[in-house]
């Protein structure tokens, strides 16, 4: 009985019953399968597609890949934004990182000039040729500026009359509209429209260093008038009207009609002192006839008389041009 249970244990224990083929064909399958399922990976796999990641990231591709995703976002979130907030953005987040004070990031603004600055600088009340040899972008400013102006009449501050110290400068459009330094007073702290008069002043001032003389027109209400002519009276403009104008050929008369003239008068003249000296008593009728014969002598030069319309060709009366039009409705205005 010992010599059964000891075999037993040698035959279940020991080495037991193997196979010869059992291992050998098991480990074929398996090959085949794997090589075989290798085959078709290889051709479903799509040429942009990555390989599949049989182990873990490392920590810095981790990092690498989270750095691009917010850089991403950090961008898409930047164009959305407007200039002066994105500004306002890097503005704070340099404090946030660096300290400070936002009135240490703020430029001096001491040197700033505008336009009008400019303008005031390089501004000339009358320019001159002189003026005009080196132009730089501020003086063509100011140029720019002084073209713009109209000239006619100036507008005067008479503030320190007292003083003998006044200020005139040109009118700009709006003034010219409004009728400012002509059909108003040219005080600029007056709106006086009646009783107004011009004056011809002659301006010296100092500009850029320099001594100069201006004449200048005015066009001042009778207080402004008295202010301006507190210490000496200057030159008032007096308006001078013109004649009407004829044709040139009523204008020039020939020779032969004013002879005529000149002996027709003679002769009335040698009629009167005749009848004076023959008789006293009918001097008033003479008289009566006189007028009445230098009332007809009067009226013959208006009236032609039959033979005088065929001794040369009608009078012919110009009509008045259009600026002619113009200049007599202006000429009580510009003086």
């Amino acid at each position: 009985m010992a010599r059964n249970m000891d075999s037993l244990v040698k035959v279940h224990g020991g080495g037991g019953y193997d196979s010869d083929f059992s291992d050998d064909e098991g480990q074929g399958e398996t090959s085949q399968r794997g090589v075989k399922r290798k085959r078709e990976d290889d051709l479903l796999r799509k040429p942009f597609q990555k390989g599949r990641h049989t182990k873990v990231a490392h920590r810095d591709v981790a990092t690498h890949e989270y750095d691009r995703e917010e850089a991403r976002n950090r961008r898409h979130h930047l164009i959305s934004m407007n200039a002066f907030e994105r500004h306002k953005k890097f503005v704070s987040d340099y404090i946030l990182y660096y300290g400070g004070k936002v009135e240490d990031l703020r430029r001096s603004t001491a040197n700033d000039k505008s336009d009008l600055d400019v303008v005031r600088e390089n501004h000339r009340f009358l320019w001159r040729d002189e003026d005009e040899e080196e132009m730089t972008w501020e003086k063509e400013l100011a140029k720019k500026y002084y073209d713009k102006l109209f000239k006619e009449y100036c507008i005067a501050d008479l503030s320190r009359y007292k003083e003998n110290k006044f200020g005139f400068r040109w009118r700009v459009e709006k003034e010219v509209v409004s009728g400012k330094g002509q059909f108003l007073c040219g005080n600029k702290r007056c709106e006086k429209e009646d009783g107004l008069k011009s004056w011809e002043v002659n301006f010296a001032y100092v500009e850029q260093g320099e001594k100069r003389n201006a004449l200048v027109k005015l066009r001042l209400c009778p207080e402004c008038s008295f202010k301006l002519n507190y210490h000496h009276k200057r030159k008032e403009v007096i308006a001078k009207r013109k004649r009407p104008k004829s044709s040139e050929e009523n204008e020039v008369e020939p020779q032969s009609k004013r002879s005529k003239k000149g002996s027709k008068k003679h002769k009335n003249k040698h009629k009167r002192k005749h009848k004076d000296h023959s008789s006293p008593s009918n001097s008033e009728d003479d008289s009566q006839e006189s007028d009445k014969a230098e009332g007809e002598h009067s009226e013959e030069p208006d009236s032609l008389s039959e033979a005088d319309h065929w001794k040369g060709p009608a009078p012919t009366m110009e009509e008045k041009s259009r600026e002619e039009k113009f200049d007599e409705y202006f000429e009580d205005m510009f003086l």
